[in-house]
C-alpha cells in the first residue's frame, strides 16, 4: 500500500522510521513544516521527519499553507492508499481529507486531551494513565472517528521527554496495526460531551512559584522538562526536583540535605537538587545556596 506522510518533530520522526521498515508499505511523499532557527545562533535546522525522508529518497515537501490548491493536486497526482499524519502542526482542509482515508496518531485517549500539547497536559493535570488513539481525519480539530489506541501508563517519576519516547513508540506501533488492519476496523464516534482541549505550550507557562501546592508545581517541572522549564521570578531555572515530606512558611527553606535543599509550598514540600542562575550554568543546589548565604528558615530565591 502507498502512504503520504505528514509529520513534524521527533514524535512523528519514530513513526515514519516503522513505516519505512515495514515489508508491504511504501511512502511515497513527505509533509513537513519549514525549517526552523534553533538554538542561541538561530541555526536554520530541519525537522526529523525531513532528514530522515531524503536519506530514504523520498521527495519532501513542506508548504506553509496546505490550503495552497497546488497541494491537493499533487497528493491527488499520487493516489496513495493513505495519508497517514502525526504532530504535523496544520489541519488538513477538505481538498485534502477527500483524497484518502487520513489517519493521525494523536497522542492522548481521546476525545480527552484534543489539541496541541496533550503530552504536557496529561503530566500537568497528574494522569496515571494515558495513550494513543489512531483517529479517522475529519475537518474539525482531533474529532474524527477512533480506529485503535494503546494505553501507557505514567509512573510518578516520569517526566516529558522519557513519555514523549514511549508514545512515540506505541504511536509507531499502531501505525502499522491500523492500516494492515484497516478494512476490518469499525470507526467509533467520539463523544464531543467528553472532551477536553488542550493548546500550545509558551514560554511564559514555565514561570512557577511556591504558592503553588507542591504536587502541580511538581508537575509542571515534569511536564515542561526541556522547555519551557520551571523557573522563578528572579530567573532562577529549577533544573532538578521531587516530591519531599514537610510542611512551613511558602518559599522558606526547611530542611538542608546532603541531595538538596527542601523547600516549603503552599501544600507540601520540594526536594530542590539543580538550578540554573540567570546567564550562569547549572549547579547543584547546594552550592547555590552557599552562594547566596542562605539557611534554614530562609526564603529559597
Amino acid at each position: 500500500m502507498t502512504v503520504v506522510f505528514m509529520g513534524t518533530p521527533e514524535y512523528a520522526d519514530t513513526i515514519l522510521k516503522e513505516m519505512l521498515q515495514t515489508e508491504g508499505l511504501e511512502v511515497v511523499s513527505v509533509y513537513t513544516q519549514p525549517d526552523r532557527p534553533v538554538g542561541r545562533k538561530k541555526v536554520l535546522t530541519p525537522p526529523p521527519v525531513k532528514v530522515t525522508a531524503l536519506s530514504h529518497g523520498i521527495e519532501v515537501y513542506q508548504p506553509l499553507s496546505l490550503k495552497e490548491e497546488a497541494v491537493a493536486d499533487r497528493i491527488g497526482s499520487l493516489s496513495p492508499d493513505f495519508i497517514v499524519v502525526a504532530a504535523y502542526g496544520q489541519l488538513l482542509p477538505k481538498a485534502i481529507l477527500d483524497i484518502a482515508p487520513c489517519i493521525n496518531l494523536h497522542a492522548s485517549l481521546l476525545p480527552k486531551y484534543r489539541g496541541a500539547s496533550p503530552i504536557q497536559q496529561a503530566l500537568l493535570n497528574g494522569e496515571k494513565v494515558t495513550g494513543v488513539t489512531a483517529m479517522l481525519m475529519e475537518e474539525g480539530l482531533d474529532s474524527g472517528p477512533i480506529l485503535a489506541w494503546s494505553v501507557v501508563p505514567i509512573g510518578l517519576d516520569v517526566r516529558k521527554n522519557d513519555l514523549f519516547e514511549t508514545m512515540a513508540r506505541r504511536a509507531a506501533r499502531l501505525t502499522v496495526e491500523t492500516l494492515e488492519n484497516f478494512s476490518n476496523l469499525s470507526p467509533l464516534p467520539q463523544c464531543d460531551a467528553d472532551a477536553s482541549y488542550c493548546r500550545k505550550i509558551t514560554r511564559a507557562d514555565g514561570l512557577v512559584t511556591f504558592d503553588l501546592a507542591a504536587e502541580e508545581l511538581y508537575n509542571r517541572f515534569r511536564a515542561y522538562e526541556g522547555w519551557p522549564g520551571v523557573y522563578l521570578s528572579s530567573g532562577l531555572k529549577l533544573l532538578d526536583l521531587s516530591l519531599a515530606a514537610g510542611e512551613g512558611e511558602t518559599g522558606k527553606i526547611l530542611r538542608i540535605e546532603e541531595e538538596g535543599v527542601v523547600v516549603a509550598c503552599a501544600d507540601g514540600a520540594l526536594m530542590i537538587r539543580r538550578v540554573q542562575p540567570p546567564s550562569k550554568k547549572g549547579m547543584d543546589a547546594l552550592s547555590y545556596i552557599r552562594g547566596k548565604r542562605l539557611g534554614i528558615d530562609d526564603l529559597f530565591v
